[in-house]
């Protein structure tokens, strides 16, 4: 294992920061094993690693946010050592001994330059404080300093007078519109690269949910309430159904080839609280039945909501379903997530006329649509998956 890196969790991924370490140095770690909270623009995500190994030290300090591929960590293995560990460190960091360089000596030369403008900006800082005399308790002053709240700005909104709690405030609604900006930007980044990179192409159909509803009718009253499915489940199930039909729509695009996975594991589209949406991972979705399908959907839905997503599950997705049926919409044209190959898009369940055999009949329909990758599949290949969905849910006991 050797050196454990600043993870990317997502394309769309440049830096994290590493909140939390949970293991300490000479911890033994097992796969699977969370050993770091790190925070994203996706939010706060627990990462793993993913080999048997002993901490052999750690490199950065809680709170330092560093560049993906940052070494955050070195994890002795079973025939390694501190020395060989440390040697490998140093020949990827490139680290040589200490010596004076052209460029420090430059830089020192500069310092005096350096202080007489910072004391210019120091008057003008000085300058802009009195305009608005600021009343403020030792307690709330040492918060504004621990949180980094601007005391000028602030006093310029509460006319001087601040206490804890507006320093708390302010705190807050900086971090949270923060953390909205850069959750957008991410995504922006994320689907400008999609749109640059794939030759989406999109089928729709219409898919009458009659008989999968009045199935999951029946069998929710047979039940508890905490042990009912949703009909978000039953349709995640149909779609790895359907994906074991026709496996070429699950995987990803890499080296100029599709490379198919064997692992079914969709990212489902979850709405986040502070805003924006993320999809994390149903991991080995094909393994599960209906009833694993929803407690593992109302599982992600609930450590999604609270930040306790697993780095796993932001980066396994080998396919995204995408429901905004809930917000009215009845028709979705996603765009790709790269290096996936495929999106699932499904509308709202509407009443519509319906035509079987002869008569005609309302029915609960949906509008279920794909997005493809032109470089790793065909419409031919779209279509045969949106049929395999379709006749999965007009069967749903078989699900």
């Amino acid at each position: 294992m050797s050196i454990f890196k600043m993870p990317s969790l997502g394309a769309d991924m440049e830096a994290g920061t590493l909140m939390k370490w949970k293991v300490k140095e000479g911890d033994t770690v097992k796969k699977d094993q969370v050993i770091a909270e790190v925070e994203s623009n996706k939010g706060v995500i627990e990462v793993e690693v993913f080999e048997e190994g002993v901490i052999d030290k750690l490199l950065i300090k809680e709170g330092t946010k560093c560049d993906v591929g940052t070494p955050i960590a070195l994890i002795r293995g079973e025939n390694e050592t501190s020395e060989s560990l440390q040697k490998e460190l140093d020949a990827l960091t490139g680290k040589v001994p200490e010596k004076k360089t052209a460029q420090a000596e430059k830089e020192k030369a500069a310092t005096p330059a350096k202080e007489e403008a910072k004391a210019p900006q120091t008057h003008a800082k000085a300058s802009k404080t009195a305009v608005h005399e600021i009343k403020i308790s030792p307690a709330a002053r040492k918060k504004a300093e621990e949180l980094g709240v601007d005391l000028d700005a602030l006093a310029a909104k509460t006319e001087g007078k601040i206490g804890t709690a507006e320093v708390e405030a302010a705190a807050a609604k900086t971090k949270k519109k923060g953390a909205a900006d850069s959750m957008r930007q991410a995504i922006a980044a994320a689907m400008s690269r999609s749109n640059a990179e794939i030759p989406h192409y999109y089928l729709s159909t219409s898919i009458n949910m009659t008989p999968a509803l009045e199935w999951l009718k029946e069998q929710n009253s047979q039940r508890s309430i905490k042990d009912r499915i949703l009909p978000a489940a039953l349709t995640i199930r149909a779609v790895v159904k359907a994906l074991q039909a026709v496996p070429e729509l699950n995987g990803f695009w890499q080296d100029n080839a599709l490379q198919m996975s064997e692992e079914i594991n969709p990212g489902v589209a979850i709405a986040k609280r502070t805003g924006g949406l993320v999809t994390p991972a149903l991991l080995n979705a094909q393994k599960m039945d209906l009833d694993q399908t929803m407690q593992s959907f109302h599982d992600l839905i609930t450590r999604t909501r609270s930040g306790k997503l697993r780095s796993s599950e932001i980066t396994r997705q080998t396919i995204v379903i995408t429901n905004l049926g809930d917000l009215g919409v009845e028709r979705v044209y996603g765009v790709i997530y790269p290096p996936q190959v495929a999106l699932v898009g499904l509308g709202r369940i509407v009443d519509a006329p319906w035509v079987e055999g002869d008569a005609l009949a309302v029915r609960k329909v949906m509008q279920a649509t794909l997005a493809g990758d032109h470089r790793a599949t065909d419409g031919r290949t779209g279509a045969l998956f949106l049929d395999k969905l379709d006749q999965l849910l007009q069967k749903p006991e078989e699900l």
